[in-house]
């Protein structure tokens, strides 16, 4: 995997419940299924979850994200030895920057603080943008649920499981 630098003035930081309207609204712009912000909370608050937010450098104030907008989020948790990406975006307009892949490299980062031996994620199999960047980091296929994702048209696609070793 080789290292990923962020575009001139975008950090990535750490996500508190504070900023759980942000990430609800991007998850909502993002994804079919949307997390109301009572979820995001409760993911962040479970034992060994952490977040990563995408954001202008600068605009981050004490109470939230300030008057800046939150470019992309991932989401995680470690638990057992393992940890699953449970939710990565990044808003429509700055796709293709580099944001993306920094905040995958900066959850395997966390999940290699953690000292977890493998992480986890499920992609939707019609998400090729994703796709390519799972395998870019070396991430592998493990499994496969049918009929799992339904897109508001009655589409049912399968959720593609993939894993990452930890362990050098």
């Amino acid at each position: 995997m080789k290292a990923l630098s962020l575009p001139d003035g975008i950090a990535v930081i750490a996500a508190h419940g504070v900023h759980g309207p942000a990430i609800a609204a991007l998850h909502k712009l993002c994804f079919d299924e949307a997390w109301s912000i009572f979820t995001v909370r409760q993911v962040l608050a479970m034992p060994g979850a952490f977040g990563l937010l995408a954001v202008e450098e600068g605009v981050v104030g004490t109470g939230g994200l300030g008057g800046g907008d939150l470019l992309g989020f991932a989401l995680g948790r470690s638990a057992a030895g393992e940890c699953e990406l449970l939710s990565l975006a990044v808003t429509t307009g700055e796709r293709g920057r580099g944001i993306g892949g920094a905040l995958l490299a900066a959850a395997i980062d966390r999940a290699r603080r953690d000292q977890v031996s493998r992480l986890f994620l499920e992609v939707a199999e019609d998400n090729a943008v994703a796709l390519r960047l799972y395998r870019n980091f070396s991430f592998r296929p493990v499994g496969r649920r049918p009929r799992y994702y339904r897109r508001p048209q009655g589409v049912a696609l399968a959720a593609l499981t993939y894993s990452l070793s930890l362990e050098d």
